[in-house]
């Protein structure tokens, strides 16, 4: 929990912004540094030499750089939070790789209240896309703040759903740096009755390994996180396994074998994910946890891959080598190439068939999902349908053919 009275004044803000800024320095050396050094400023002062025994020469985030930083989040409105102080959220201090600043847009209250997460597939089934408002909304209404990571599909879905009640977007990139762009209007509007959150500093372009950095804050933001569909290397696995290393709650919607946004979701529940078909299946394990307060401690342990069956990994942060601090996580990157977003994807045929799985779905839900017209949409599942990709079922649903 917060620290009773905690606070740092701006100059002390502004000595841990530069410490964190600083090169190789990640969540874990901040905190062993300020530690060992009694602060920010101590810490600043031994970097140099601290560098040179590593035999390294690190380059430190300067005072003025700092203070850009500042005033340029003051401009936006944005607030920098400290780790420790009353306004940083109960359920982030309480991982690891908790981030020593975080720069908050929006309503600031949104981060004191109960969060469930909501991750999937980025080319969600239409069914998907609906379950995910649905559950959204009625854990909005069950008093939670929904989180996620602004990402297309699921993301998305969870995000507009949840505008009422109050979100959370937690951005891989800086604040002004959204991805994809397509989303700088729904981030507008999260800002006005929820927050966006990063770690990040303005003008940083989301890398690679930025998405699973966003993806531990996900979790970590969150009692529960509730994977809705998922491929067996997507993303949303890395935040599953965050939060299932963050001693959370996982919840995982289940869907047809022949789907293979389903196999994911389906691996978790086999490996021991709560299984969610409908909201209470979420409010009901989460819900008493409030009321007694055991947050963080009651969560099942996932079974873990066997040894040797994991894709090559790299780890989160380029962090001083220092004997007190454990190394970085490691995990395989997300490889969806950031520049092919909104390309072949996102033509109408090709996103058509994404919206349609082996679950079938009505063609009026089709037709909200796409955001296409009904002549369109009707035309697309013709040549679809004659095609033999898809097939109409009873009162005109449709799904993938088998």
């Amino acid at each position: 929990m917060a620290m009773a009275g905690f606070a740092l004044d701006d100059r002390q803000r502004l000595d841990w912004l530069r410490l964190i800024r600083s090169e190789s320095i990640g969540p874990r050396t901040f905190r062993t540094l300020v530690n060992r050094f009694g602060g920010a400023a101590g810490a600043l002062e031994a970097l140099p030499q601290l560098g040179r025994q590593a035999g390294r020469t690190l380059r430190l985030c300067t005072p003025a750089e700092a203070e850009r930083e500042f005033e340029a989040l003051h401009r936006r409105g944005a607030h920098l939070i400290a780790l420790g102080e009353a306004a940083y959220p109960v359920p982030l201090q309480a991982i690891d790789s908790a981030p020593p600043l975080i720069a908050i847009e929006g309503d600031p209250a949104v981060l004191g209240r109960p969060c469930v997460a909501l991750v999937g597939s980025r080319n969600a089934s239409a069914a998907g896309l609906k379950f995910t408002a649905t559950l959204a909304r009625e854990l909005g209404e069950a008093g939670f703040v929904v989180v996620s990571g602004l990402a297309r599909g699921i993301d998305t879905s969870a995000h507009q759903a949840s505008l009422e009640s109050g979100t959370i977007a937690v951005l891989a990139g800086g604040l002004d740096e959204v991805y994809p762009p397509q989303n700088i209007p729904l981030l507008d509007r999260i800002r006005g009755r929820g927050a966006a959150l990063s770690e990040m500093p303005l003008g940083w372009v989301p890398r690679g390994r930025d998405f699973p950095r966003r993806n531990r804050l996900v979790s970590g933001l969150a009692l529960g996180t509730v994977v809705v569909e998922a491929a067996r290397k997507s993303g949303s696995l890395i935040t599953a396994r965050f939060a299932n290393e963050q001693g959370r709650q996982v919840f995982a919607v289940p869907g047809s074998p022949l789907d293979p946004r389903a196999e994911g979701g389906n691996h978790l529940i086999r490996e021991g994910a709560i299984l969610c078909a409908e909201t209470a299946h979420v409010v009901d394990v989460l819900a008493p946890m409030l009321r007694q307060g055991d947050l963080f401690g009651s969560a099942p342990i996932l079974a873990r891959e066997e040894a040797g069956t994991e894709p090559r990994k790299e780890a989160l942060w380029d962090e001083l080598d220092l004997p007190e601090i454990l190394p970085a996580p490691k995990l395989e990157l997300e490889r969806e190439p950031i520049s092919q977003e909104g390309h072949v994807e996102d033509a109408p045929r090709r996103r058509l068939l994404d919206l349609i799985g082996a679950t079938p779905t009505a063609l009026d839900d089709l037709v909200r999902a796409s955001g296409q017209p009904v002549r369109e949409v009707s035309r697309i599942v013709l040549e679809l349908e004659l095609e033999g990709m898809v097939q109409r079922h009873a009162g005109g649903a449709l799904s993938r053919s088998t």
